[in-house]
C-alpha cells in the first residue's frame, strides 16, 4: 500500500476516512492509531501527515482517521467538545476495530499516539481496551469523570509543556496520579518553558523519548524518530 493511501469505515451511520502509511519494509508489523488534535487539517500544512510518516519509517503500520467526520466538522472548537466527545471515543473505537483486520498488522502489537484532543480520546479508548498496548499522550486533557471510571491503563507516556494555557499541566499531574493507582508503567515529561506545542529542543527530546518508549513496548527496533514526529503547534 502507498504511504498515505485513502481508505475509510463506518461509524454511527457516518463515513470515516482515514489514510494508511505503511511501515517501511512492509510485513507483519506492530501498528499505531494517530489521534490529531482539535485543529484536525485546517492548518494547511501536512504535519499529522508527516508525523505518520516518520512513525511508518520507524517501522510502524501507523492509521490516522479524520474522526472529525462523525460529527461532520472540519475542526472542533471548544464549545462543542463536551457534546461531541462521546461520538468522537466510539469513532476511535469503530477505528482500533479496523486497524485490528488490516493487512500486515500484528494485532498484538497496536499504540496510540494522540495530540491534545486526540490524547484525551486515546486515553478514553485505552483504559477502556485492552487490544492498546501502548499510549504516548501529547498534552491532551484528562476527561474529567475518567478517575473515577478507569480500571486499568496501559503502559503510558505523557509529554506536556509547563506553559500550556489551552490544556493546563495540571492534566498531566492528574493522568499520572491515576496511572500511579492503577500500577500502569508510565513516564511522565514536563518541559518548562514549553506551551501548547513543543519547538526546538524539547521537540527533538519529546521524538526521542517517543521512539524509546514505542519500541520497548511494541518492538520496532527503532532507536530514534525526527522531530518532525512532534506536534509544534498548538491547537
Amino acid at each position: 500500500m502507498a504511504a498515505g493511501e485513502d481508505l475509510g469505515f463506518t461509524s454511527g451511520g457516518t463515513r470515516i476516512a482515514v489514510e494508511r502509511f505503511d511501515a517501511a519494509g512492509g510485513g507483519r508489523r506492530p501498528a499505531i492509531l494517530l489521534l490529531h488534535g482539535a485543529d484536525g487539517f485546517t492548518r494547511g500544512d501536512d504535519r499529522y501527515r508527516l508525523g505518520a510518516q516518520v512513525l511508518a519509517s520507524a517501522g510502524y503500520h501507523v492509521f490516522l482517521p479524520h474522526y472529525l467526520d462523525r460529527t461532520g466538522q472540519a475542526r472542533a472548537y471548544h464549545s462543542t467538545i463536551g457534546r461531541n466527545f462521546p461520538r468522537w471515543r466510539e469513532t476511535v473505537g469503530d477505528a482500533l476495530d479496523f486497524v485490528e483486520r488490516q493487512p500486515g498488522v500484528d494485532a498484538r502489537r497496536i499504540g496510540i499516539v494522540g495530540t491534545s484532543l486526540g490524547g484525551a480520546l486515546g486515553v478514553t479508548l485505552a483504559a477502556a481496551d485492552r487490544r492498546v498496548r501502548a499510549l504516548v499522550d501529547y498534552f491532551g486533557f484528562l476527561p474529567e469523570t475518567l478517575p473515577e471510571k478507569a480500571s486499568r491503563l496501559p503502559p503510558t507516556l505523557v509529554l506536556h509543556g509547563a506553559r500550556d494555557a489551552i490544556v493546563p499541566v495540571a492534566n498531566a499531574h492528574a493522568l499520572e496520579a491515576l496511572l500511579q493507582r492503577l500500577g500502569a508503567p508510565h513516564e511522565v515529561h514536563v518541559y518548562p518553558d514549553q506551551a501548547h506545542g513543543f519547538h526546538g529542543a524539547a521537540q527533538l527530546d519529546a521524538a526521542q523519548r517517543t521512539a524509546m518508549f514505542l519500541n520497548r513496548h511494541l518492538g520496532s527496533g527503532a532507536a530514534a524518530l525526527a522531530p518532525e514526529a512532534v506536534p509544534s503547534e498548538a491547537d
